[in-house]
């Protein structure tokens, strides 16, 4: 007879997250997991698979919560200045709970040259950021807003690059009027 769960697995894959999101895929052990999660290693390699398998769906959790942020952070803003300036924002004001940066671009610099698996899913979720960029700048574009002298599709490369680099510097620095700054003059290009 199949003993019931005692214990949420939406809970337990948001706390494995937040471990691998504050130390890493490499520096984090089984043993690490097992304690932070609450679970016994059966019931985890039972639910989630190994480490990596673990960690594939961790960072799968990660991006769909980033993507309901912004579909009620972002996209419900009116102008697009604005809903660009809240995604650099959402990366350098981040609830004091999480951990420091972004567990995407965490992944980017830590696996994606050795993890087909992870470059994966890093390139997934950066396109998807550019996409959103895209349309952001299109529409900004089309009411006039933003000026259409440079190319959107270019455009959002070269936002989306800054704002990647931008959340590695968010790891270094806890000057936020420094990171204000960089996203003042990077969103300058809007003009």
């Amino acid at each position: 007879m199949a003993r019931n769960k005692e214990y949420d697995e939406n809970e337990v894959l948001r706390k494995a997250m937040e471990l691998f999101w504050k130390q890493g895929y490499e520096k984090t052990s089984m043993q690490d997991l097992v304690t932070h999660m609450g679970i016994h290693r059966r019931s985890l390699y039972d639910t989630f698979g190994d480490k990596h398998a673990l960690f594939m769906k961790a960072l799968e959790r990660y991006g769909e919560i980033i993507e309901t942020r912004i579909e009620t952070q972002i996209k419900p803003l009116v102008s697009v200045k604005q809903a660009i300036r809240s995604l650099f924002e959402m990366a350098i004001h981040q609830n004091e709970q999480q951990p420091i940066g972004c567990l995407t671009v965490n992944t980017a610099v830590e696996l994606s040259l050795h993890d087909e698996e992870a470059a994966e899913k890093v390139v997934e979720s950066f396109s998807k950021t550019e996409r959103l960029l895209y349309k952001l700048l299109k529409r900004g574009q089309k009411s006039g807003e933003i000026s259409d002298h440079h190319d959107a599709e270019r455009l959002s490369q070269f936002i989306h690059n800054s704002l990647v680099g931008l959340r590695v510097l968010a790891k270094t620095t806890d000057d936020k009027q420094k990171l204000e700054s960089i996203i003042d003059m990077t969103l300058s290009v809007l003009d």
